[in-house]
């Protein structure tokens, strides 16, 4: 990785990490600005939960599972598909996988 700050690591075709050991809060800032989408609280709030759950259970939700997890953690208001469609509009589980540096989720395209 050179010393650019945009610069990224290697990523696979579908853009995301191929090493997850690759992340931090740079390489996040990247992908999502390769995604159009700006960070605020809530977005990392999201990404610090998948985080978690994947460092937790070694395995990544299906989406129905993603917005249960999130809603039994997080509380009702953030555990539902509009709030986590509206963070991330192309898919909450692939996106919010894709910037944390996570493997592609079950599923995804």
């Amino acid at each position: 990785m050179s010393d650019h700050p945009n610069a990224l690591p290697p990523l696979t075709d579908s853009g995301f990490l191929v090493n997850t050991a690759d992340w931090n809060e740079q390489v996040a800032q990247a992908l999502a600005e390769r995604c159009a989408i700006t960070l605020s609280e809530q977005h990392w709030e999201i990404i610090r939960f998948i985080r978690d759950y994947y460092r937790s259970y070694n395995h990544l939700p299906n989406a129905r599972m993603f917005v249960k997890a999130a809603q039994k953690q997080l509380g009702e208001e953030k555990g539902n598909s509009i709030y986590l469609h509206r963070l991330f509009p192309k898919g909450p589980l692939r996106y919010a996988c894709l910037i944390a540096g996570l493997p592609k989720p079950p599923g995804c395209l």
